[in-house]
């Protein structure tokens, strides 16, 4: 008994040996800025692209397919004498699609309509109105969708993209600089999205493009393109 009782006093001086130490102190996470950003690029376009459609009406379904195929192709002939080349000419959609009429809460039968429209891409931006002129001549019945664009426009986005970013660094630093403290490293970059609108032309018709004279006058507005991005940094 006596050598059981010495054990147990022994197990009871030494069980704070074996206690956990107290967890240490987390770090203080380091201050953060968050600034945003945002850049403008403009440029004068050098692209256009024209939608040209053709429409043909009829009582049977396949007399309005071949008559909107015979007009479709007077079409594609004038653009293609325009200098256009085949490989800058697209479909974009087809479509035939019986018509009716409404009267007295009754439907009546009146056409099938064929409609086929193609783009036309152009890399000369002052002969959009000559190209106009063209499908117009070749009989086309509708011409819309007149947009322009710029060949390099991926490495605008870039540059776009980079000044967006330096304005917001510069940003980041005059706020540190107002607190007293300096950046210490860029901890995240977002790039936020910017919807994008292509630009509209402005078209004038004068007397003499309509005598046929001179083509439809087209006007390009200059392209923006911007940037916006959210840049976090920490300070110290």
């Amino acid at each position: 008994m006596k050598s059981m009782f010495v054990a147990a006093s022994l197990l009871a001086a030494t069980a704070p040996a074996f206690a956990q130490a107290p967890p240490l102190p987390l770090p203080l996470p380091q201050p953060t800025i968050i600034t945003r950003g945002q850049a403008i690029v403009t440029a004068r376009p050098d692209r256009a692209f024209v939608t040209v459609a053709a429409e043909s009406r009829a009582r049977v379904s396949a007399d309005a397919q071949k008559q909107n195929a015979a007009a479709m192709t007077a079409v594609l002939q004038k653009i293609e004498q325009a200098g256009v080349p085949k490989d800058a000419i697209r479909t974009t959609g087809y479509d035939l699609r019986p018509e009716f009429d409404y009267a007295n809460g009754k439907q009546t039968f009146r056409n099938f309509v064929a409609h086929n429209s193609v783009e036309v891409r152009l890399d000369e931006i002052d002969r959009v109105g000559t190209v106009i002129d063209a499908a117009a001549a070749g009989g086309a019945t509708t011409i819309t969708g007149i947009r322009f664009d710029v060949r390099d426009r991926a490495g605008l986005e870039r540059t776009a993209l980079r000044q967006a970013v330096a304005d917001a660094r510069a940003r980041a630093d005059a706020a540190a600089a107002g607190a007293g403290a300096t950046v210490d490293r860029v901890v995240r970059v977002e790039e936020d999205g910017v919807p994008f609108e292509p630009p509209r032309p402005m078209m004038r018709m004068a007397e003499a493009s309509v005598a046929g004279n001179l083509p439809t006058p087209v006007e390009p507005s200059t392209i923006e393109i911007h940037a916006r991005v959210t840049l976090t940094v920490s300070i110290r």
